[in-house]
């Protein structure tokens, strides 16, 4: 997000608030064009991680755009719209996440085990 120059970033870890999520990502864009190419970016670099959004809701108008990662969820929101929604007052219970050099340098998205083999066989 900050690549693209997201204000405003914030993580909420709301693992013990809900069973939706264990993280939420915010941040905040100028523009409409701004909010599309910060969620671009995110869906790019997890994509190559590996983690592919579940689903991506709002890219169209890119006012909110709410990316599902499963365990993380991240809202771009448009500066003005972020503000209308307040999702900080709604999540206001959760713990931040400090945005230091370690914690970015970190994915927070962690890819998915890979599934065993099993081998099936007939009998005759």
């Amino acid at each position: 997000m900050l690549d693209k120059k997201a204000t405003d970033v914030l993580i909420l870890h709301v693992a013990k608030l809900t069973s939706v999520a264990d993280y939420l990502v915010l941040g905040s864009a100028e523009s409409d064009r701004q909010a599309r190419a910060i969620a671009d970016h995110v869906d790019g670099i997890l994509s190559q991680a590996g983690s592919g959004p579940l689903s991506i809701e709002g890219k169209a108008s890119s006012q909110w755009v709410l990316m599902d990662f499963g365990d993380v969820v991240v809202h771009v929101f448009r500066q003005d719209a972020r503000q209308h929604y307040g999702l900080e007052r709604l999540w206001a219970d959760a713990k931040r996440v400090a945005l230091t050099a370690t914690a970015l340098s970190r994915p927070i998205v962690q890819k998915p085990a890979p599934a065993k083999r099993v081998r099936v066989t007939r009998q005759a």
